[in-house]
Formats: C-alpha cells, sequence, structure tokens
C-alpha cells in the first residue's frame, strides 16, 4: 500500500491536469478563434477557399480573365475615354464577330485579337446589366462593340439600307462613338452540353430566335412571328436587365442596345481594336 502526503498528492493532481490540455501545433496559432470546420462544405463557405479533393464540376469553373492581366488600351483609345469591357465585367464572353470570317460580309473587318471597347459612360449601365443577369445565372456575350468608321463605311457598301446597317457620315454615333454594343446571352456555367453551333468559348448560349446580323423580320426586337415563347422570354429578359442599367434596345435589332448620349453626333474617333 502507498501512501502519499498531501504535498506529493497536489503535485501529481496539478501534472495530470497540465497533461490532459492541448497546447497549439507548431503550425497552428494560439488563439481563441474557432477551430476550422471538418464537416461538409456548406453554402456559406466562400468558393475561393475551397479546394475540391475532387474533379469539380464545369459549373464551377470561370474563365473569366482577371482585370490586373488585361493589358492597358492604346494611348488613343485612353484618351477618347474608351475602356476594355473585361475590366469592368470581368465574366464577359467577348466574341467579335467582325474579327472573324463569321458574319453577313463573310470577311474579316477587324483584327484577330480586336477588343470589346466602350465609352466609359457605359460602364455603369453595363456593370448593372450583368450583376443582374449573373443573378439569374447567365452572362453577356458581346458580339460588338466600338466599330470604326473605316468597317462602318465598308458595311453600308455591302447592304446600303439604314434599316440594317447605319448610313456612315461626318460624325460618330452607336458603334462608331463607342456608346453601343451587340449582345447576346450565355448560361453562365461552362461545360453544359449544347450543339456546337450554340457554343461559345465553352459556354451555350440561349436561344434567342435567330443569330447575329439577321436580316429578317424575325430580328425584330419584338418580334412573334417566327420566335418561340422560350426566344421571346429570352429576349425580354435581355432587354429588361440592360434597361435597368439604362440601355436601350433598338426595335430593329434584338441584340443592338445604345448607351446615355449614343445618337448625339460626336467627332470621329481614331482608336486602334487591339
Amino acid at each position: 500500500m502507498v501512501v502519499f502526503r498531501c504535498r506529493d498528492l497536489a503535485l501529481l493532481l496539478v501534472a495530470a491536469s497540465a497533461g490532459c490540455t492541448r497546447g497549439p501545433a507548431p503550425d497552428e496559432p494560439a488563439s481563441s478563434s474557432p477551430s476550422r470546420s471538418t464537416g461538409p462544405i456548406t453554402a456559406s463557405t466562400s468558393p475561393a477557399r475551397i479546394t475540391p479533393s475532387t474533379t469539380p464540376r464545369p459549373a464551377a469553373t470561370s474563365s473569366a480573365p482577371s482585370a490586373a492581366r488585361i493589358p492597358a488600351v492604346s494611348a488613343k483609345a485612353r484618351a477618347a475615354g474608351l475602356i476594355d469591357i473585361r475590366t469592368i465585367v470581368p465574366d464577359a464572353i467577348v466574341d467579335m464577330r467582325y474579327a472573324t470570317t463569321d458574319n453577313f460580309v463573310h470577311v474579316r473587318l477587324y483584327p484577330a485579337n480586336a477588343r470589346c471597347l466602350v465609352h466609359k459612360s457605359m460602364a455603369p449601365g453595363l456593370v448593372a446589366a450583368a450583376n443582374r443577369l449573373r443573378r439569374e445565372g447567365d452572362v453577356l456575350v458581346f458580339w460588338d462593340c466600338y466599330r470604326p468608321h473605316a468597317v462602318q463605311v465598308h458595311m453600308f457598301e455591302v447592304v446600303p439600307d439604314p434599316n440594317w446597317v447605319a448610313r456612315p457620315g461626318p460624325f460618330a454615333t452607336s458603334h462608331e462613338a463607342a456608346r453601343s454594343v451587340d449582345v447576346t446571352l450565355a448560361h453562365a456555367a461552362i461545360g453544359l452540353p449544347c450543339p456546337p453551333a450554340q457554343r461559345v468559348q465553352r459556354h451555350c448560349l440561349l436561344d434567342m430566335g435567330t443569330g447575329f446580323d439577321d436580316f429578317t423580320p424575325r430580328a425584330h426586337a419584338f418580334a412573334t412571328d417566327g420566335v418561340s415563347p422560350q426566344a421571346q422570354s429570352n429576349r425580354t429578359r435581355l432587354r429588361t436587365a440592360m434597361s435597368a442599367g439604362g440601355l436601350t434596345v433598338y426595335s430593329g435589332e434584338w441584340w443592338h442596345f445604345d448607351g446615355p448620349g449614343a445618337l448625339v453626333e460626336r467627332p470621329q474617333l481614331d482608336a486602334p481594336l487591339s
């Protein structure tokens, strides 16, 4: 039988108590903040801090470039108040059709690396529209933005109908003034299954009833004949979002939207698109 004196027993109790408390690990800060959860990731967890342990679903991936990686616009563009759309709408899909042969003139009118440039006065409206659409699971696709005067002249030579192609003049308005855009919608999620004709940069385009630069009555913004109810609904959502940003649809083309002062005559711009 072992007999402990009071002093010895007290020392043993203190030692046992100390041994039951784990101090912070060398790489773990000693603080009163709660430990990181080891349970399932919830909707309140910030996506930027999640490192998936399995292959992520396509919808979880973003191909939007960081604004910090977008090169500065040219000195002429900056002097004219032009900005790259990706600096204000980072998830914008830029599909400049006139930089390809997939357009109504079937020739490349812009350099292959053409940017979507808009006047800075359009920024608040486009940001508001993009934010609204993003909440609905969609993103803006930009088909055309600032358009040099020489390109406008060439277009009118091919289609000399002011109902479809604005007649070029001595002053800049609309696209030539960088105060109008041609846009459509795509699903924000990437990698969804859709026909090749509907695919743009790993996104699926929404059905809008016609393609870009469709010179038929079905292309009218409020057309119903030959336009499915789904396409009409998609056009309405696009118009509603753009209108919330103060942009107005051109009734002859569902994809064309004018920003503030788009029809005011201004000096011609001489800014490069690249």
